[in-house]
């Protein structure tokens, strides 16, 4: 490895805790840079769940002159009071604020809705969307589960709405050019994908008593059709990614962003077979349920993929805590958020040893990616077309029915085969139950 390579590698690691950061400027910032622009050019968007990623992509959005919010949806008034206020700061205009989203979604003059809500809430939100004539950016990962993908998929089909997922490294220049390489067949036969999410700043999830809701939380709106559970503050917010209720913890978490990568490199679909093996081994004691390590390798047509993922290390593959690696016969390419790197594979020829391909300069990342994303999604609406999405639905579906395969796996215990043709497991019902959704509280899974 030359010593540039090597530099490289050591500072993308020392970076690494970074890497998934997303920088926006200040909001005082996002109002100085917002022009006038008529009314009539303006889209105006809702946001439903005001939280997290939603609200990062509300400010993504607003640094946009021509977007302008209009309305706010949360079940929890605090928030919804806190975000009400800057968003007055950025746009210097008030959204009207609602506990329940379908009441935003009856606003004739909303043109689109930005979804942050937890997984467990995105395929009733996003069909509620659509079949009011909105268009829609929806938070990674597309749903809580297989059929509620293919019933999101349906539901952007028949109401033939722009729709957007919020896998925004698919809008990277850097992602877009190592891409380009490894498709140019440079790598040679390329067998293996490794692909994986090391998270150090992951703590254990301390185990606490349930508890009353905070004051102004609607709870029941929070739990919609999830099973009905006392409250619990591991539960609440961030944390809830570790309970199989309302999500698929790091395998969806972080696994659709970096699979979505490996297989439109690759591409790739749907995979021939899955297994998965892990468990609760870093932190066997702590309240959340989801594995915190994790390997699962899927089977493809010529090539395999490795997933891996842990909490509390930092040192993922090739120094890096999160990334893909592409492995070939000639080179390995290994990409992640901060750029990507070739490592070429080495013969000998009349007693030198020689690189089997050109070696290249590092490729570092250029930009926020999250900006180029939400401009894409604006741009899409304006022209009212869907193809110049850089990840519409179809591509969130992908990524996420990957996902839960390798949860699917790892519940069942036992490799699972995939039959591509009828979108389901091969004589498995156990793997074809847990591809199911499940609706409680009286809340009904949607009919498109």
């Amino acid at each position: 490895m030359n010593p540039t390579r090597r530099n490289f590698l050591r500072n993308s690691a020392m970076a690494a805790t970074g890497a998934g950061l997303i920088s926006l400027p200040t909001l005082e910032a996002i109002a100085s840079e917002r022009k006038s622009v008529s009314a009539n050019d303006k889209l105006q968007v809702g946001l439903i769940g005001c939280n997290g990623m939603g609200w990062s992509d509300l400010r993504s959005h607003l640094l946009q002159s021509d977007v302008q919010c209009v309305a706010l949806a949360d079940v929890d008034q605090s928030v919804l009071d806190k975000r009400a206020v800057d968003v007055e700061t950025m746009q210097r205009t008030k959204p009207k604020l609602y506990k329940d989203y379908r009441k935003l979604l009856e606003d004739k003059t909303i043109d689109a809705v930005i979804i942050g809500t937890p997984d467990h809430w995105h395929c009733m939100a996003m069909i509620d969307s659509v079949s009011a004539g909105k268009h829609v950016y929806c938070e990674k990962p597309l749903a809580n589960s297989i059929e509620e993908c293919n019933l999101m998929l349906a539901a952007a089909k028949k109401y033939n709405k722009i729709v957007q997922i919020g896998q925004w490294q698919r809008s990277g220049s850097h992602y877009e050019k190592a891409i380009e390489y490894i498709r140019s067949g440079k790598l040679g036969n390329i067998r293996l994908v490794k692909v994986w999410a090391y998270q150090g700043w992951m703590n254990p999830v301390p185990v606490r008593p349930d508890s009353a809701p905070p004051a102004g939380v609607d709870y029941d709106m929070w739990l919609g059709p999830a099973p009905k559970r006392p409250f619990n503050p591991n539960r609440f917010h961030f944390n809830f990614r570790w309970f199989w209720d309302y999500a698929g913890g790091l395998m969806t978490d972080w696994g659709v962003h970096e699979i979505d990568i490996a297989l439109y490199a690759m591409n790739a679909k749907a995979p021939k077979s899955v297994m998965a093996s892990g468990g609760k081994l870093a932190y066997p004691d702590d309240a959340s349920e989801t594995p915190d390590t994790l390997q699962a390798v899927y089977e493809y047509d010529g090539f395999n993929m490795l997933w891996e993922h842990a909490t509390g290390i930092d040192g993922g593959n090739y120094g890096r805590t999160e990334g893909i690696a592409f492995i070939g016969n000639n080179a390995t390419l290994v990409l992640n958020r901060d750029g990507w790197s070739l490592l070429p594979e080495t013969e000998t020829k009349n007693g030198i040893k020689v690189y089997k391909v050109e070696d290249i300069p590092n490729q570092a990342r250029n930009g926020d990616y999250l900006n180029e994303h939400t401009k894409n999604f604006v741009k899409a609406i304006k022209a009212n077309d869907p193809t110049i999405l850089k990840c519409g639905i179809e591509t969130g579906s992908i990524a996420a029915i990957n996902a839960h395969m390798g949860n699917i796996a790892y519940k069942t215990g036992r490799k699972v085969y995939w039959d591509s043709v009828a979108k389901g497991f091969k004589n498995d019902q156990q793997a074809n139950a847990l591809t199911a959704a499940h609706y409680h509280n009286g809340w009904k899974l949607p009919v498109v």
